[in-house]
């Protein structure tokens, strides 16, 4: 799975980076030069795209964890395995689930603020404090992007591990089925 998923994780990276490049090169939103409202509509639809892409690229890890998080417990219990295999898996999904739940709240906070930030809006948001809407929405945009990274970076370890968890497992399957005399492919 980890070779899927490190090519997903890496154009979903890029996604993101374009999106954020994209908005950092509008100069005035506010302007109705079409050159800049072309900008802005670019921005828009990278930072959309992205958004989903970065969700789907998490949708596939916790479809994984949950795929090989029941495999193992069939497995397990049809071959009498040591119930560890199952509980190691199983802690490490539910230690990755969070971060992803967390990423994706982060992502579309984001989306938020930059549609608060929008001159264009009908929802106009001043800000907070000294801070205009465009530049929370940008810190917002960064600390999202930088989270991201990092959860992806921890979803690649685990399933790292997992993946060892599921050779584990397929070797003592094995093991087994030799011990029994049976077909072993």
């Amino acid at each position: 799975m980890s070779r899927i998923f490190l090519p997903l994780a890496v154009l979903s990276a890029i996604s993101l980076v374009i999106a954020m490049v994209l908005g950092l090169s509008i100069d005035d939103p506010k302007s109705l030069d079409p050159a800049v409202q072309t900008s802005v509509q670019y921005h828009f639809l990278a930072a959309l795209a992205s958004l989903v892409f970065a969700t789907m690229v998490h949708a596939i890890v916790l479809t994984y964890f949950m795929g090989t998080g029941r495999w193992i417990e069939e497995t397990s219990s049809t071959y009498h395995l040591d119930p560890a295999f199952y509980t190691r898996s199983s802690t490490i999904k539910y230690r990755t689930v969070p971060l992803m739940v967390i990423c994706f709240l982060m992502l579309l906070a984001t989306a938020a603020f930059g549609a608060a930030a929008d001159p264009a809006s009908a929802m106009q948001s001043k800000g907070w404090g000294q801070l205009s809407a465009a530049t929370v929405h940008l810190i917002i945009a960064v600390t999202a992007v930088g989270f991201n990274f990092l959860v992806n970076w921890l979803e690649f370890l685990a399933l790292e591990k997992n993946g060892e968890i599921v050779t584990d497992v397929l070797a003592e399957v094995r093991r087994i089925r030799l011990e029994k005399g049976l077909a072993v492919d």
